[in-house]
């Protein structure tokens, strides 16, 4: 996908659908003309290599404003903004976390929350999305995501 000037956020299949998720490189808002162009390049190449058996529906899509948190530079990337985050085990008793990310330190996501700064180990994480805030449609309103 690089050589098309995509970066993969997310390759998923839940039966029966591969979904692909992706983001331009140069950061500009990802078209249906992007994905349609991505769709018949991922579309080739699976048929060639063949890896998945079965029928399946290829879905190819922008990760949207709501975006999972899916690479070790999304969590700086979006520092500031509000995020989920769901873990693979508990940490102090809790396995869901909300507040503004804080960036990375030593294998750890930093987040803001209501008891302060919390490290959580990044492969730790089940699950991390944006939430759709104020702050956050502003940014992407204005072109500075």
């Amino acid at each position: 996908m690089a050589a098309l000037g995509y970066d993969l956020v997310r390759v998923r299949h839940a039966e029966p659908v591969l979904q692909v998720m992706l983001e331009r490189k140069d950061r500009a808002n990802v078209t249906v003309d992007d994905c349609a162009e991505a769709s018949r390049t991922v579309s080739a190449l699976l048929d060639v290599d063949d890896p998945i058996r079965g029928a399946y529906s290829l879905e190819v899509s922008s990760p949207g404003i709501g975006r999972p948190l899916t690479r070790e530079h999304d969590f700086e990337r979006f520092s500031g903004y509000e995020a989920h985050i769901e873990l693979e085990e508990s940490v102090e008793g809790r396995r869901r976390f909300r507040g503004r990310l804080a960036g990375l330190g030593f294998g750890t996501v930093l987040l803001r929350t209501g008891n302060g700064e919390e490290p959580l180990p990044l492969s730790a994480i089940r699950s991390a999305r944006l939430l759709v805030t104020d702050d956050l449609l502003e940014a992407a309103g204005g072109g500075g995501l």
